[in-house]
């Protein structure tokens, strides 16, 4: 993926101008879990005295009041209350399921008053997976093996409150299984395969599949694409992503 291109597509300012208003400011210190090319990090700066930009492997930004460090979401090497802000965006979708609720509980420990927390909203995995050409097994799209709505957001951080909560973009995308199973029967030959995520299950880098498929895998995907035009009308249009400012709860 072109991050530069991709930061300056319409959807993503917006996004990005809905997470960065939620920012309370005011404090000195704020920690960008998962910061990747440090889009967030350096905008922080503009608001925090000291930015921590963590990532699983060491972010290279150069910034006068931004601090790069290696890090694990579900393992933070940070005493408790370290930080006034903790900002996490585009993370927890593809954090393994078994380390989510670990890697909640590590940010909401060295939170000391908010945290802000940006994931899709509803989304369905099922839509636009793959299949992995070396272990031959299914992948969700983009890596994003977790899924989540206001509910589930509140009950991985019990110790926090909503003090402000948004909803960005616009998606009304749904499948269903039979299509889902059609199209994994097929190779899933319509899946994002130009992800820079590898495979979920053996890490080897996704392979788009062959252009050349045989008749009853082509009637399959025929099929799966109308078993998924069938449900279209009585689907409902909701958010994209969905944006959180939590505040800490007294003890």
């Amino acid at each position: 993926m072109d991050l530069e291109k991709y930061r300056e597509s319409d959807f993503e300012v917006e996004r990005t101008s809905d997470l960065m208003r939620l920012v309370p400011g005011g404090g000195k210190t704020a920690i960008d879990v998962g910061a990747r090319d440090g889009h967030f990090s350096t905008l922080l700066a503009g608001k925090y005295e000291t930015v921590t930009a963590l990532d699983l492997v060491q972010p290279s930004i150069f910034h006068d009041n931004v601090h790069c460090v290696q890090g694990d979401a579900s393992n933070l090497a940070f005493d408790d209350n370290s930080f006034d802000l903790v900002f996490c965006a585009e993370v927890l979708e593809h954090m393994p399921s078994h380390l989510l609720a670990k890697a909640c509980f590590e940010l909401g420990r060295v939170s000391k008053e908010h945290l802000i927390i940006g994931v899709p909203y509803k989304q369905d995995i099922r839509i636009g997976r793959t299949t992995c050409y070396t272990c031959g097994k299914e992948n969700p799209p983009f890596g994003h093996i977790n899924t989540f709505d206001e509910k589930r957001l509140a009950k991985l951080f019990p110790h926090f409150k909503t003090a402000d909560i948004s909803l960005v973009g616009k998606n009304s995308s749904r499948t269903n299984a039979a299509s889902t199973f059609l199209m994994d029967f097929a190779g899933n030959p319509y899946g994002t395969y130009d992800q820079e995520e590898p495979c979920v299950h053996c890490d080897a880098q996704l392979v788009p599949p062959p252009h050349e498929r045989n008749l009853i895998k082509k009637v399959a995907t025929k099929l799966a694409f109308y078993a998924r035009d069938i449900q279209k009308p009585f689907l409902r249009e909701h958010g994209n992503w969905i944006h959180v400012l939590f505040r800490k709860l007294a003890k």
